[in-house]
């Protein structure tokens, strides 16, 4: 299905912080949080300083666990797992969540984004390769973030039983009864064999993944595997002995306060989890028993260490640690031959954050790119647009303004007794003026006399203008409508609208948006049917 391609600068959609919109402008307040910022001239010196940083154990170790996780790889998936085994070869990564049947759309214009980008650095430096990357964050036990998703205006929920662990680790107990069986029949059958095929969620989520972009080369990984773990026993260890991230976190929240700016996540005195016997994922808190003798405990459980016992469990079995939301970019650094993150504005935010987190541990930080974003609207949606003198840019606009334009459009009359009200105030400063010179004892009632009578004028203008409405009263229900429609709750498409809503009636939807995306330009995409 044919689509027409616009952009739009994000600061105009009106839909993102103010810490996004001015790191896509280079204010110079930001610099001091990031390394490189994301334009394609910037990224040989990123390549070589990671280069410089990556060793060949490290990439052996990367692609012995993918061939593990992969078994048989799909063919295009195959030649990326080779390629990663060459010393010329580097990841562009995104992440998110295990979100069921994708969850909301962005998380497909993220994965978009990385294939894309990695196409456009083949092509500007040819002697290496590039590979797309999807971290699964399969470590995560926010289970009711993540148990349901919205198609066609349903909610769809599994209520699984979840032990407060790894999501990625959930058996798919009666998930295809719950959930699968509920579905419209009109959802591609990939969709259910992902996880009719699958023991776990994490399984479930690669297949998926696989099945949408494996042809593309997408390489998907799950981190949460014990020899992964083995890499992340430097940082655990420093973790442990200084608990040098939290003091890193502090100083930079400080100074992004100091410029404006709100810190996005919060830092703990030790940033890890560890993972129990039970399966449970729980906090590491450590407490001062003396001043030779500091214990940590794991919350919600008697388990207590000191620091010498600790440091013992993660050198023989890192896989029960589990870095929370400051470390894992860290965890993820550490693992692949990484030259930029994609993210949404709310992942840019807390990177931001990190920056001194990654020279404590002495690991390369990468770029930081803006996932691309996209409102798409649909033939019928474009058809009323059209009827209403609309584009797919101006839609971004306040309802208000919109109605405005429409009703000029339409050869609605704009009331205003602004002169009016001008006039009338100008008047009772005239009888205000006599009532002081005959008798200042009325003043007071000549002004609320004037309020009154500026009061009723006001009420006359709202009549009026209802009045002009009224006449268009069907194209401005239909703007409301229109407008709901292509902005549900308020808040962009793509954070709650799932891709089978556009894939079921345009199965070329992942392919127009690889031709729409440009993730260097930076600027909002409208793809609208033709």
């Amino acid at each position: 299905m044919p689509t027409r391609c616009t952009t739009l600068p994000y600061a105009e959609t009106g839909a993102f912080s103010s810490l996004l919109t001015d790191y896509l402008a280079q204010k110079p307040a930001l610099a001091p949080f990031y390394n490189r910022f994301p334009a394609l001239e910037n990224f040989a010196a990123q390549m070589e300083e990671k280069q410089a940083a990556y060793t060949p154990e490290a990439r052996e170790r990367l692609v012995s666990a993918l061939r593990e996780q992969y078994g048989t790889a799909p063919t295009a998936i195959e030649a990326n797992l080779q390629l990663l085994a060459q010393p010329t070869t580097f990841t562009v990564t995104t992440g998110h969540q295990l979100n069921l049947l994708t969850g909301p759309l962005y998380f497909i214009y993220k994965i978009v984004s990385a294939i894309k980008l990695s196409r456009q650095l083949k092509e500007a430096h040819p002697q290496h390769d590039f590979v797309p990357v999807y971290w699964m964050a399969t470590e995560d036990h926010d289970f009711a973030e993540i148990n349901h998703f919205s198609l066609f205006g349903k909610t769809y929920a599994w209520d699984a039983a979840n032990p407060g662990g790894p999501v990625g680790r959930l058996p798919l107990d009666g998930f295809a009864d719950q959930l699968l069986s509920q579905l419209p029949p009109e959802v591609p059958a990939a969709f259910h064999e992902a996880y009719a095929d699958s023991k776990t969620l994490a399984e479930a989520t690669r297949k998926l993944a696989d099945s949408l972009f494996g042809e593309f080369g997408l390489v998907t990984i799950d981190a949460d595997r014990p020899a992964l773990k083995q890499a992340f026993v430097p940082v655990l260890e420093k973790e442990i002995k200084e608990q040098v991230s939290n003091a890193a976190v502090q100083a930079t929240n400080a100074r992004l306060a100091a410029a404006g700016y709100k810190p996005q996540v919060y830092s703990r005195p030790i940033n890890l989890f560890f993972i129990t016997d039970e399966g449970k994922r729980e906090r590491l808190e450590p407490d001062a028993n003396g001043a030779d003798c500091v214990e940590v405990t794991v919350r919600n459980t008697a388990r207590c260490h000191n620091q010498e016992e600790l440091l013992a469990l993660a050198r023989q079995h890192p896989e029960q640690f589990s870095p929370n939301v400051v470390l894992r970019p860290v965890y993820q650094e550490v693992l692949l031959p990484n030259l930029v993150y994609i993210g949404g504005a709310a992942e840019v935010a807390y990177w931001f954050q990190l920056k001194d987190v990654f020279a404590a541990f002495g690991v390369p930080y990468p770029m930081v790119l803006p996932r691309n974003s996209a409102e798409y609207i649909s033939r019928a949606n474009s058809g009323k647009l059209k009827k209403l003198g609309l584009d797919g840019r101006e839609i971004f606009r306040p309802l208000p303004e919109l109605k405005k334009q429409v009703g000029t459009a339409l050869g609605q009359e704009e009331i205003s007794l602004k002169e009016q009200q001008q006039a009338l105030a100008a008047a009772f400063q005239q009888v205000q003026d006599l009532a002081q010179r005959l008798d200042p004892t009325l003043v007071k009632t000549v002004a609320a006399e004037a309020q009154k009578a500026a009061a009723g004028l006001a009420g006359l203008e709202k009549r009026l203008s209802k009045a002009s409405e009224a006449k268009h009263e069907t194209a401005y229900a239909q703007l409301t409508a229109l407008k709901e429609k292509l902005f549900p709750g308020g808040g962009l498409q793509e954070r709650s609208e799932n891709v089978l809503s556009i894939l079921i009636n345009n199965p070329g939807f992942i392919e127009q948006l690889l031709d729409a995306f440009e993730p260097l330009a930076l600027e909002f995409t409208v793809l609208e049917e033709e």
